[in-house]
């Protein structure tokens, strides 16, 4: 059996599934739940200073993008840090540990970016017994306005600045949590390492607006007919997380930063993907509001045994796997060719491979041979680009198939080349012939 037990930053814990900062961690009676239900730790809802809470709008806190299905492919959130008292989340973190001390609890913090508030509010958390803290500087709502959240975590000198005030102030890892609303996520990663972080985690919600309703013309959710925008997680957002962790893992100035992956997580699968990209551990958030908290049994089953079948004996193997194949598309082999094939048995005929590629790409399927409809892949035409792949609803009808060296490729009239080259070399690029020069 596979060892999935977790090691993130001296942080312990039974499986790499944590729960992230949010609705589901706000509370005592959901962390238990979730602790019974096989979470392997938990990133406490995030709190504030000392002082009268936060107050969160009293209506709607969501909005959605759905599905043909009406599956839940994202969540829009307009909801705050915790509104409940501090001293109440403090005495609620610390009991739990005291009965769970096998599982992870780190501790959402976002407070004023003063150095007098930090240093308030590390030694109290640090009391509770916690693991460690994550530094919230994602959130883009309403937080952000109060010079919080992504508004710290889109300047790099405020990270580096806050980071190193953590750090010289508690004995708990530091993790910070980035925002992805920001052109080049590298960046605040640098300086989070710059600060002394412990590990980053990410990503935070994207600033979105998922929808209008168009009787009342404002944006939902809407509370008294208006809407603001709010943070969008959920499935949808998965590729711009996958990617975000990618960069970092694979940056020359970051390389070997523990990151822990968020963003659209819900099966096994997702999180197998995160950690191939570099990710330590992952967090869950949407995934467990729309399906429960036992839906992380699916995942550490499935997990397993995947790893099992693939002979990983423990996650050790798999993380950052993935990161050295991950490259700019300058470099990328241009003599590589491929072709789509279409396994005629499995062909149910619906024909939305060749609308595909006749209508948006390469007209390169057919629909009628002989006066019988039939779908079939015209070599000459057929540029490898594999959108009929991703259209067809039948799995594995239509695969691409690549071309040996020396094998004719009926398009261009040439063989394929068996020497690598990318665009850094290619004779259409003008730069490659200046450096020729």
């Amino acid at each position: 059996m596979a060892d999935i037990r977790n090691n993130f930053v001296g942080i312990k814990s039974p499986n790499p599934f944590w729960l992230a900062s949010a609705p589901p961690t706000d509370k005592a009676y959901n962390v238990i739940r979730a602790f019974r239900a096989g979470w392997g730790g938990v990133v406490w809802k995030t709190l504030g200073e000392e002082g009268p809470p936060v107050v969160n709008v009293n209506g709607p806190r969501y909005g959605a993008i759905w599905g043909a299905d009406r599956r839940l492919l994202g969540l829009n959130n307009i909801e705050l840090i915790t509104d409940r008292d501090l001293q109440v989340n403090l005495r609620e973190i610390k009991q739990v540990k005291m009965d769970w001390p096998d599982r992870a609890i780190v501790v959402s913090l976002m407070v004023p970016c003063e150095e007098h508030a930090w240093k308030a509010i590390l030694p109290v958390v640090e009391e509770t017994g916690a693991d460690g803290i994550e530094l919230n500087f994602g959130c883009p709502h309403g937080m952000s306005e109060r010079g919080m959240g992504s508004a710290v975590g889109q300047v790099p000198e405020y990270i580096e600045m806050v980071v190193r005030w953590c750090k010289a102030n508690t004995r708990m890892p530091v993790i910070t949590k980035l925002t992805p609303n920001i052109t080049d996520v590298r960046k605040p990663a640098r300086a989070a390492l710059a600060g002394g972080t412990d590990a980053v985690s990410l990503i935070n919600t994207i600033n979105s607006i998922t929808g209008v309703n168009l009787d009342s013309f404002a944006p939902e959710p809407t509370i008294d007919g208006k809407g603001s925008h709010g943070g969008y997680c959920g499935p949808a957002v998965k590729p711009i997380a996958m990617n975000m962790v990618a960069e970092i893992a694979r940056d020359p100035e970051t390389h070997g930063l523990p990151i822990s992956g968020i963003g659209g997580i819900t099966t096994w699968r997702d999180a197998a993907e995160f950690m191939a990209l570099g990710a330590g551990n992952v967090q869950v958030c949407t995934a467990a509001m729309t399906y429960g908290f036992k839906i992380v049994q699916e995942m550490i089953a499935g997990l397993e045994n995947w790893m099992d079948e693939k002979g990983h004996a423990s996650l050790d193997d798999i993380i950052g796997r993935a990161t050295p194949n991950v490259t700019d598309w300058q470099y990328l082999n241009l003599n590589y060719v491929a072709k789509a094939h279409i396994d005629q048995d499995a062909c149910i005929k619906c024909g939305r491979c060749h609308i595909a590629c006749e209508d948006t790409s390469h007209q390169a399927i057919t629909a009628i041979v002989d006066g019988v409809r039939h779908f079939e892949v015209i070599e000459a035409e057929c540029v490898g680009c594999n959108l009929c792949v991703n259209v067809c609803p039948v799995e594995n009808c239509i695969t691409m198939e690549p071309l040996a060296a020396g094998v004719m490729d009926q398009r261009t009239g040439r063989p394929v080349s068996p020497v690598y080259a990318n665009w850094t070399t290619h004779p259409n690029n003008p730069m490659a012939k200046v450096a020729a020069e």
